[in-house]
């Protein structure tokens, strides 16, 4: 069995926008590193809501980047994720 190639599209670097690159650096990274350097950003900042992990809250910087809401689901990060890098 050959062994498993990683998704090239997958792990192309994206280049994050001004309003992301606040949150995590400007550095082109694969949008797996994205997710992961927001987690970092979120759980340091205690941004999970108490009552539901799925949300998150805004603060300044992450206010920017949800277009102004104040709360996102998870779920959502994909789509902000894509709407904040350039290819």
């Amino acid at each position: 069995m050959p062994a498993a190639k990683a998704n090239s599209k997958f792990m192309a670097p994206l280049t994050p926008n001004d309003t992301l690159a606040a949150v995590i650096g400007a550095k082109p990274v694969p949008r797996t590193e994205i997710v992961k350097k927001l987690w970092v950003y979120i759980k340091k900042n205690n941004l999970q809501d108490k009552k539901n992990k799925r949300n998150i809250n805004a603060d300044e910087k992450l206010l920017k980047l949800f277009a102004g809401k104040k709360q996102v689901t998870m779920f959502d990060l994909s789509k902000i994720i894509g709407k904040n890098v350039a290819k």
